[in-house]
């Protein structure tokens, strides 16, 4: 079975694993910056840590063979008087000259910072060869941040973040921080990434508080302000059908666009139903997980989690094939209650994974 749960320190060297294959912010290449994610992230879960400080970091876990598939995170708040959220804003400046009669219409980037704080979602990291699972292991770990949030509202801020990978070239560098940020720091990206990790005084101090005219840059450079990887464009997809919106914001770093909505707005935190437990035919077809490797079933598919994480091991969550919520109850397989861990009558939160209401209007 293919169970979506919290991190936990057993997760560090398949962490590490996945990490190898990108080495960013979210999921850095170091064993003691994992370390300490995955503790941050126990602590949130607990409600150990202050909701500002809270990171959010799930695993999608094979419960027969053991292996990591992938992460995802959520952060409770990026911004803050400490540690402004930073960004350009992606401005248009348009001019005519009469004289010439000639027009013009620049793009221009200004450097902004947020300090009252977005919730930001991240860290989606998909091992290369669980790509092109039948059970879509992107969307399972993508959604279910989204469950979390519509379960946890109160900890979560108005408006939600996601700062998406821009184009990059083979060895891993930005032609815009080449262009930009390497002659206001002197630093490579790759120095300059590993140092924003705990610490971005060097931009609010060396980056130009004036705008800087785009056009002004190379042809190739202006060409990725703003543009999705060809990595990320399926991120981006899922994104756009559940709310988000292109903020004509970027990243400083390597021009990388940032998505936004405001988190009542989205249609899996609208459309999130909370039902009880029932068992196996006392509510419709009951709520079975496929077995990893198995043919796709036939049914909408729905992820569903208990409302709280009083858990012995913490939050977790399983795609279910079956009718969904009837009548305020969702009927669960023994195998379902076992893996989440909840009893007959137990709460839980149910969202769709292929676009069905989870319970019928007025239930």
């Amino acid at each position: 079975m293919l169970i979506l749960r919290e991190a936990s320190a057993v997760d560090l060297d398949a962490m590490a694993d996945l990490a190898g294959y990108l080495d960013s912010v979210n999921l850095p290449a170091d064993r003691d910056e994992l370390r300490a994610i995955i503790e941050g992230s126990e602590e949130s879960f607990s409600g150990r840590r202050e909701v500002a400080e809270r990171r959010f970091v799930f695993v999608l876990a094979d419960t027969v063979t053991g292996q990591i598939h992938g992460t995802s995170m959520i952060f409770a708040r990026h911004g803050s008087m400490r540690a402004p959220h930073v960004f350009f804003d992606v401005l248009e400046d348009e001019r005519y000259s009469e004289t010439l009669d000639r027009h013009f219409n620049h793009r221009v980037l200004r450097i902004g910072y947020n300090y009252t704080g977005k919730t930001e979602i991240g860290g989606l990291v998909v091992r290369p060869e669980s790509r092109g699972h039948p059970e879509q292991l992107g969307k399972l770990l993508s959604h279910v941040r989204f469950l979390y949030i519509a379960l946890h509202r109160a900890i979560f801020c108005e408006e939600v973040l996601s700062e998406l990978m821009p184009p990059l070239e083979a060895d891993g560098t930005s032609l815009l921080w080449e262009a930009l940020g390497r002659k206001f720091t002197g630093l490579s990206y790759q120095e300059a990434d590993r140092l924003s990790r705990s610490n971005k005084e060097f931009i609010r101090t060396l980056f130009p508080e004036v705008p800087i005219y785009a056009s002004l840059l190379p042809p190739q450079v202006q060409a990725v302000i703003g543009q999705v990887g060809p990595e990320t464009r399926g991120v981006e997809k899922m994104l756009r059908r559940i709310g988000f919106d292109y903020a004509h914001r970027i990243d400083p770093f390597d021009g990388g666009p940032h998505f936004h909505a405001r988190i009542d707005d989205l249609v899996l935190v609208r459309r999130m139903a909370r039902a009880r437990v029932a068992p196996p035919g006392t509510s419709g077809t009951p709520g079975t997980a496929r077995e990893p490797g198995a043919a796709p079933g036939r049914g909408p598919r729905y992820l569903v989690a208990p409302a709280t994480t009083a858990a012995p091991r913490g939050f977790r969550a399983v795609a279910v094939v079956g009718a969904g919520v009837e009548g305020g109850a969702i009927a669960l397989a023994d195998e379902v209650r076992g893996a989440l861990q909840v009893d007959v009558g137990a709460e839980v939160g149910v969202v769709s994974l292929d676009g069905h209401e989870p319970a019928p209007r007025g239930a």
